[in-house]
C-alpha cells in the first residue's frame, strides 16, 4: 500500500469516527472541500486519537475499543528510524571488529557448526543455505546464496573465505549455477610470495612422484588444502632443481584462512552469543577475528541514508601496519603508509595517483583512480604494427562489457587506430588483444582507451562501519585501532576462560592427589558405604574435599591407583600451576599497552615476510614519502 493511499485511508477513518479536534482560528479551510479541510486540521493538530481496533476479552465478550493517542509525524519518524537502524545494523553495514555483515557471519558460523571445514569434503550449497535460513537468517534464499557465492569468488574478494566447487560466476558477470549444483567448504589458501595454490599442488604432486619424498614433511592428520608444509632442502634436493623455478624461500605456509583467522577461538568464550530470530538457538554477535577482515577483503553496501565502500588490501602490508601500530600507538599516517601504501584489488590494476588514497585514509572518504594493466607487443616489426594486451582490468569491471564497449567505439569510428579486438582469456589468466592499424601510435590509442572506456575507472572510498552499535566514518588508523582494541578484549576473555578451566582442573587434580595419598582410607570408606551419596559425603568429611573433588575421586578406576599414575597427577598439578601464573595471570593483570594482539604461536602465521606479493602497483614513488609534498 503506498504512502498516499495510507493517508487517504487514515483520513477517511478519522472523518467517519467524527473525532473531536482542537480548532485553531488561524487556519482557513473555506476554499477546500469539507473532507479535505477536516483532514488538514487532523494533520496540524497537536495530538489526535487513532482507532487501533477492538480488544476481545476472555469468554468471547467484546471489551471496549482501545484508543491510543499519537501524532502522525512522530509515528512516521519513530517507525522509519527503527527501520533504518535495522537495515544499518542487520544487513548493509559491516562490523569493524570482524569485518562481516550478519549474513556472512551466519553463513560461516553455520558451515562451522556443520563441520564443512577445509579438511572435509565439499557439501551442497543448498544444504548450507537451508541451514542458514532455518536457524539464523530468516530472509530470502537468493540473498543468502548470493552472499555465499561472493565469498567464494577470487575476483570479488582479495582472500576468499569459502572454497567453491562448480560454477560460481566469472569476471564477465556470468551468473553462478543454481545452489543445488554447486558445492562449498571453508577456504584453505596458499599465502607465499604470490604463488597460487594450483601451482603449489602441481609442484607437490610432481615432487611426490620423484625420489625426493623424504624432503617433504607434511603435518599429519590434515587435508592437503589446509596443512602447513615445511620444505627441508638438502644438497641433493637442490641438485635436482625441483621447486627452484617457483620458490625462493625454504618455508612454505599453506593455512586454512577462514578457520584459523575467524573461527578458531569461538568455543573459548571470546565473544558474546545472542538468541537467533526464534530464540531457539544461540549465534555469535561477532566472530573472534585475528585479522582486520574489513580492510583485508573490503566491503560494500547501501543502507538507509548512508552507504559503505571499503577497498581490499594486501595481507602482508596490513599485518606490517598492525605491527607498527602495536609497537608505536602514536604512529602517524605517513609512517603507516610506508608499510601499507594503498589498496590491493583482487583483479590487479595500477593506481595512478596517491592523492585519493591519502584523503581516504585521512578522512574515510576519497576517490582512487585505477587503470587496467596493459602491455605493448610488436605484431609485425617490418610494418611497425603493434598490439595492446590488456592483462588486468580495474576492480568490479565487467570484462565482457568492456570488450563490447571497445568494439562499439571501433564500429562508430570514435576509437581510431584499432583494427581488431580479440578476447583470448582462458583459465590461465586474462588476455584481451587489440591490434592497431599500421602506423598507429600505441600510447595515443591507450590514452583513448583510458578516456573512453572502463579501462580506467574510479573507486570511491567511503569507509563506514559499525562501531559500538553505531555507524561511523573512520580513517585508516582509527579502523586499525578499533580492531586492536577488539583483539585485546578477545585475548583477555580467552585468557580468563583458560584460567577458569585451569583452576577447575587443578582443583580436581588436587582432590585426586589427596585421595591417592590416603588410598587405604578411601578404600575403607568405600567398603563401608552403602551408596554413592553416602560415600561422597564421607570422603568430604574425612579429607576436607569439595563435592566436585569427591565425585572425581569416586570416578577413578583401579588402574589409576598405581604409583606411576600418582606421579602423573603430581606433574599435571605442577604444569597447571605454571599455566595459571605464567600464561593467564600475566595477561590479565598487565596494562593494556602490554597485551600482545597475537600470541607467540600466532606470530609466524602473521609474519609479513611470508605472505604473497601485492597485486597493487602505483605510478611513481612511495606514497609515504610523497605525503609531505601534497
Amino acid at each position: 500500500m503506498s504512502f498516499s493511499t495510507r493517508l487517504r485511508y487514515r483520513a477517511s477513518s478519522l472523518i467517519r469516527y467524527n473525532l473531536s479536534l482542537p480548532i485553531t482560528t488561524n487556519v482557513r479551510v473555506s476554499k477546500y472541500p469539507s473532507g479535505l479541510s477536516q483532514f488538514r486540521l487532523l494533520c496540524i493538530a497537536p495530538s489526535l486519537s487513532t482507532r487501533v481496533g477492538p480488544v476481545k476479552g476472555g469468554g468471547g465478550s467484546s471489551a471496549e475499543e482501545k484508543i491510543v493517542p499519537t501524532e502522525i509525524h512522530k509515528e512516521a519518524h519513530d517507525s522509519y528510524m527503527a527501520y533504518a537502524m535495522s537495515v544499518l545494523l542487520g544487513r548493509a553495514i559491516p562490523d569493524v571488529r570482524d569485518g562481516l555483515k550478519p549474513v556472512h557471519r551466519r553463513i560461516l558460523f553455520a558451515m562451522h557448526e556443520l563441520g564443512i571445514s577445509s579438511r572435509n569434503p565439499h557439501k551442497k550449497c543448498a544444504r548450507v543455505v537451508g541451514e542458514v535460513l532455518g536457524k539464523f537468517h530468516p530472509h530470502g534464499d537468493n540473498a543468502v546464496y548470493n552472499a555465499l557465492v561472493r565469498m567464494a569468488q577470487d575476483f570479488s574478494m582479495r582472500y576468499p573465505l569459502i572454497q567453491g566447487h562448480g560454477n560460481f560466476g566469472s569476471v564477465d558477470a556470468d551468473p553462478p549455477a543454481a545452489m543445488r549444483y554447486t558445492e562449498c567448504r571453508l577456504e584453505g589458501i596458499c599465502l607465499v610470495h604470490g604463488v597460487k595454490p594450483s601451482e603449489v599442488k602441481a609442484e607437490v604432486k610432481s615432487l611426490e612422484s620423484t625420489n625426493c619424498a623424504a624432503d617433504l614433511r607434511l603435518h599429519t592428520g590434515m587435508h592437503k588444502c589446509a596443512l602447513i608444509w615445511c620444505l627441508y632442502f638438502t644438497p641433493e634436493f637442490f641438485k635436482k632443481n625441483v621447486f627452484l623455478k617457483i620458490f625462493t624461500v625454504t618455508v612454505l605456509i599453506l593455512q586454512a584462512l577462514t578457520e584459523a583467522m575467524l573461527l578458531s577461538d569461538l568455543e573459548q568464550n571470546t565473544v558474546d552469543f545472542e538468541p537467533n530470530f526464534d530464540n531457539s538457538l544461540k549465534e555469535p554477535s561477532v566472530l573472534p577475528a585475528k585479522l582486520p577482515v574489513l580492510l583485508l577483503n573490503g566491503s560494500s553496501g547501501i543502507a538507509v541514508g548512508m552507504a559503505t565502500n571499503i577497498p581490499p588490501h594486501n595481507l602482508g602490508e596490513l599485518v606490517d601496519a598492525l605491527n607498527v601500530l602495536i609497537n608505536n600507538p602514536e604512529v602517524t599516517l605517513q609512517e603507516l603508509l610506508e608499510y601499507m601504501p594503498g589498496p590491493d584489488f583482487p583483479t590487479g590494476g595500477i593506481i595512478t595517483s596517491a592523492t585519493g588514497i591519502l584523503k581516504a585514509y585521512q578522512t574515510g572518504r576519497g576517490c582512487v583512480i585505477v587503470r587496467g594493466k596493459t602491455d605493448i607487443e610488436v605484431v609485425d616489426s617490418k610494418t611497425k604494427r603493434f598490439a595492446i594486451i590488456i592483462k588486468e582490468v580495474p576492480y568490479q569491471t565487467n570484462k565482457s562489457t568492456l570488450v563490447e564497449k571497445i568494439a562499439e567505439l571501433m564500429e562508430n569510428k570514435i576509437l581510431e587506430g584499432v583494427s581488431d579486438i580479440r578476447d583470448e582469456s582462458d583459465r590461465t589468466g586474462m588476455r584481451i588483444v587489440l591490434e592497431l592499424k599500421k602506423g598507429s601510435d600505441p600510447s595515443i590509442a591507450l590514452e583513448n582507451l583510458y578516456r573512453l572506456t572502463a579501462l580506467q575507472s574510479s573507486f570511491s572510498c567511503n569507509m563506514v562501519s559499525i562501531i559500538d552499535g553505531q555507524p561511523k566514518l573512520m580513517g585508516l588508523k582509527e579502523l586499525l585501532q578499533a580492531f586492536l582494541d577488539f583483539r585485546c578484549s578477545v585475548i583477555e576473555r580467552r585468557a580468563k576462560f583458560k584460567l577458569s578451566q585451569a583452576q577447575e582442573r587443578k582443583h580436581i587434580v588436587e582432590g585426586i592427589i589427596v585421595g591417592l595419598k590416603n588410598v587405604d582410607g578411601v578404600i575403607d570408606i568405600l567398603s563401608k558405604s552403602s551408596s554413592n551419596i553416602i560415600t561422597s559425603a564421607a570422603l568430604r568429611n574425612a579429607y576436607n574435599l569439595s563435592e566436585t573433588q569427591a565425585d572425581a575421586l569416586l570416578g577413578l578406576t583401579l588402574r589409576r591407583l598405581t604409583l606411576n599414575e600418582s606421579k602423573k597427577y603430581m606433574d599435571e598439578a605442577r604444569l597447571l600451576t605454571e599455566e595459571i601464573y605464567a600464561q593467564c595471570w600475566n595477561i590479565l593483570f598487565s596494562t593494556p599497552d602490554e597485551i600482545d594482539v597475537t600470541s607467540n604461536d600466532e606470530r609466524p602465521q602473521l609474519s609479513g615476510s611470508l605472505w604473497e606479493i601485492s597485486n597493487f602497483q602505483k605510478c611513481g614513488g612511495t606514497i609515504g614519502k610523497s605525503v609531505g609534498m601534497m
